[in-house]
């Protein structure tokens, strides 16, 4: 795999931002990653680690701060037309319908309106939306809206596909269908996408769909471990190899916060007291608590707290 050009590179990435102080803060920070044809690549993280800042640099969507990100060998310095992206949040024009949603890459690459809607037809078809050509946004669930961004996607026939957590607005079982449906469309290559690069959260999401899962670290967001996945499709969450990935991901995700917990506490200085928790109840039962609590409702719909009577009426002094 070595010897073949990427279809994504990065070396030595940086993004910062400017707080309101003026200050750099540098929020991702990666030395090298690399994606290849043929491959689905999960990234997994906590919120904040730089995950979805990391999908709109390899859009185009975005600058890095320094270093360089290369799309087969070409360094990416704007929207590129072989790379398409998926939204967590759909992004569907609501006063377009489905097909004119589908159609709007193919119409700003200048594709002649009869073929763009021939194609359109076509992926709409594939993605399993026929028969809703002519609907709007509104009047589908969020599965058939998503499947219309996915549509919308796969329409302009990208090598790669960057995919923003794109299930995680979706209930379990409509993300479960959805996300076998994308898997069966992989595995049966009925795409021109040679790539897929996904955003998650979600252990066993990154694990049931990736070929190779890299994980994020946060303060900055950087690359704390790749993990591949040699498992064949369909995956049964069930399995034991499954499970030891899953407990093996875990793990390294825990330990790092733990790690990362203990580091901050010992930068604190030693004179620091930390509050005990404890101090802000008073030590009475719980239906004393309940007590007090529903006695403050009743005061606080007469527009009036007072909290030292509450206290003394409820013996809490």
């Amino acid at each position: 795999m070595s010897n073949l050009t990427p279809l994504i590179g990065l070396k030595n990435l940086k993004k910062s931002f400017k707080n309101p102080e003026g200050q750099a803060l540098t929020v991702l920070d990666i030395d090298h990653f690399e994606l290849f044809e043929n491959e689905i690549v999960s990234i997994l993280g906590k919120s904040g680690s730089g995950k979805s800042t990391l999908l709109r640099l390899v859009a185009g969507l975005a600058k890095p701060t320094s270093g360089s990100i290369h799309y087969l060998g070409e360094a990416i310095k704007g929207p590129v037309p072989g790379i398409a992206m998926v939204f967590q949040n759909f992004a569907l024009l609501p006063w377009l319908t489905v097909l004119e949603n589908v159609e709007l890459g193919l119409e700003a690459q200048g594709m002649p309106k009869q073929q763009r809607r021939q194609r359109s037809l076509q992926t709409i078809d594939m993605i399993g939306l026929d028969g809703f050509e002519s609907a709007y946004p509104k009047e589908l669930s969020g599965g058939m809206r998503q499947r219309v961004g996915f549509a919308r996607a796969l329409v302009v026939e990208p090598e790669l596909l960057i995919m923003d957590e794109p299930f995680s607005a979706l209930d379990i079982l409509t993300a479960e269908n959805l996300r076998n449906d994308l898997i069966d469309l992989w595995c049966a290559r009925r795409t021109r996408t040679k790539g897929i690069l996904c955003v998650t959260h979600d252990i066993e999401e990154a694990l049931l769909m990736s070929d190779r899962i890299v994980l994020f670290a946060s303060d900055p967001g950087h690359i704390q471990a790749e993990i591949k996945v040699d498992l064949t499709y369909p995956r049964d969450y069930n399995s034991p190899a499954f499970n030891r990935l899953m407990d093996k991901i875990y793990s390294i995700m825990t330990t790092s916060e733990r790690e990362r917990v203990r580091h901050n506490k010992a930068e604190l200085p030693q004179d620091v007291k930390h509050p005990e928790y404890a101090y802000r109840l008073p030590d009475v039962s719980v239906s004393e608590l309940t007590g007090l609590l529903e006695a403050m409702t009743e005061h606080e719909s007469d527009g009036r707290i007072d909290l030292p009577e509450l206290a003394e009426s409820l013996h809490l002094d």
